[in-house]
């Protein structure tokens, strides 16, 4: 379990039936403003790229037919070390659905559903490129790629199937000196494998990097600002464009919103509360079913009886028709899996039911949603993507166990049920072979056009507070509220929510100031 994970598995999604490392007054201007229009004439102008920098700009995409019916692909050159531009390159996948029509093209529309590690070629072709509202797909080519260290663009690597498995099963509550040992060996096996497979790319796949990644597609594809919706960990990349080309931000959406400015700790510690409000939700609605396996009375009895049950099997696990058994640690994922969409709820309550009896298969196939584990007991990369970045964009939460221990009591205030394991998976940091590039920082993205930043109150992955945070430190940020569970907003079921968005995408309207939907 990785808490700062941010992205919402679209395998997690697709069960269901659908953790981040990263003054100034806000508001931005009034809801009658409109964004710049992405290829507007008239807009501040935008500075050319470096002279190094110009071949990556000026280069030509061959893009071909690919995946489903519609959708092309091609690869994008990039400088592996934005510092030495005239070195190696690497190549990043890009993917684009054809704006559909009717109505005049607004230009591109660049797309990304967070992780750090998720694929957004992926996130493109299975939801955003026919998922996304119809108006948008008619105006809009649907663009994306997949970050550098992520899916088909030099991903990073870490660990085989076999030594995965062992690592997702690592008890992550130690009780003791020798199961601290266990716990912190498995940390540092995980960091020196990614340095062994990964080496070469593994200190170049900061946000920073990503985000200078992005301007490049977007002069390639001939855009003059760019227009973006990035989900969860994408609102940091989104953000950190905004501060790096605020000359070249078109409409931003920043959906689930991080707040840069926190430090890893306080990172982990708000995503453990996040994690405990999103699970008293959970637990309010199921104590009112006859059918809830942790009972029908309150929810602080919902909460003693699910830390109880952790507590028996991390004593015993239970078997899961194979090889693999259902311990503490793979428990905890399956439940934390569910808590990113209110859509699995059933699917909770039914594996609790079925582990308390005995059988953990239902549980182990929500924690592999999580760690997208694929039947043959190959992962995708996307956790190894997710500790690389995180471990490069902010300095360590703890720098070894000590610290972590110490900590365990702020932890567990904030989440009696989870605060334990989020403690120590966050030392995961301590062992990286690369040391971290990036600080926490305010960003205001001084001249960008108006940004909209929106936030759900009982987001588990990314906390409302974040989004609060990120929309008042953006110089232009406008924050639009969703009173509702599950992790981001856009597409999720609200009217209110799409309606807003869509008449920001396509029109430029940011909505009044203290608008809230539900």
């Amino acid at each position: 379990m990785d808490p700062r994970r941010t992205f919402r598995s679209s395998v997690l999604a697709v069960a269901a039936a659908a953790l981040l490392a990263s003054g100034c007054t806000g508001g931005g201007s009034s809801s009658s403003a409109s964004a710049s229009t992405p290829d507007s004439a008239g807009a501040v102008p935008v500075a050319e790229p470096p002279e190094k920098l110009r071949p990556y700009y000026q280069q030509k995409l061959s893009w071909r037919e690919c995946g489903a019916s519609g959708f092309q692909c091609a690869s994008l050159k990039v400088p592996l070390d934005y510092a030495e531009p005239g070195g190696e390159s690497i190549g990043l996948a890009v993917a684009r659905k054809r704006a559909t029509g009717p109505g005049k093209r607004l230009g591109s529309l660049m797309v990304n559903p967070g992780g750090p590690g998720g694929s957004a070629v992926g996130y493109l072709q299975m939801y955003a490129g026919i998922g996304y509202p119809a108006p948008v797909r008619a105006r809009y080519d649907m663009v994306a790629v997949d970050p550098r260290g992520v899916a088909r663009s030099e991903p990073v690597e870490c660990l085989d199937g076999k030594e995965m498995d062992a690592y997702t099963q690592t008890d992550q509550t130690p009780d003791d000196a020798a199961e601290t040992t266990l716990l912190t060996r498995a940390f540092q096996k995980f960091a020196q494998g990614c340095a062994k497979r990964s080496g070469t790319v593994l200190p170049h796949v900061s946000t920073v990097e990503t985000a200078r990644d992005l301007d490049v597609l977007r002069g390639v594809l001939g855009d003059r600002k760019l227009t973006y919706v990035g989900a969860s960990y994408g609102t940091f990349l989104g953000a950190t464009y905004a501060e790096l080309f605020p000359a070249r931000t078109g409409r931003l959406v920043l959906d689930g919103a991080l707040d840069p400015a926190l430090p890893a700790r306080q990172v982990n510690r708000d995503q453990t509360a996040g994690f405990e409000t999103a699970f008293q939700s959970f637990a309010a609605d199921c104590v009112e079913r006859a059918d809830c396996p942790l009972g029908t009375g309150s929810e602080r009895d919902a909460s003693a009886r699910l830390k109880e049950f952790f507590a028996e099997l991390d004593a015993r696990p239970v078997p899961t028709g194979e090889s693999r058994q259902l311990g503490e640690a793979l428990a905890t994922t399956g439940v934390l899996a569910a808590m990113y969409d209110e859509g699995a709820w059933p699917q909770l309550r039914e594996a609790l039911a079925a582990a308390m009896e005995g059988d953990g298969a239902a549980l182990l196939t929500l924690a592999d949603s999580y760690y997208e584990r694929d039947p043959d007991g190959s992962y995708s990369n996307l956790m190894y993507a997710n500790a690389a970045v995180n471990c490069l964009d902010l300095p360590p939460a703890f720098t070894g166990p000590k610290q972590a221990s110490a900590a365990l009591g702020e932890f567990e205030k904030a989440s009696p049920v989870f605060g334990r394991g989020f403690a120590w998976a966050a030392l995961n940091c301590a062992y990286w072979p690369t040391p971290a590039t990036g600080k926490p920082h305010r960003i205001e993205a001084e001249g960008a056009a108006p940004i909209l930043v929106v936030g759900t109150t009982r987001d588990p992955a990314t906390p409302y507070a974040w989004a609060r945070g990120l929309a008042s430190q953006l110089s232009s940020g406008r924050l639009l509220t969703y009173d509702g569970d599950g992790h981001t907003a856009y597409g999720r079921g609200s009217d209110c929510v799409d309606t807003a968005i869509n008449a920001y995408l396509l029109e430029g309207t940011v909505p009044p100031k203290g608008k809230r939907c539900r």
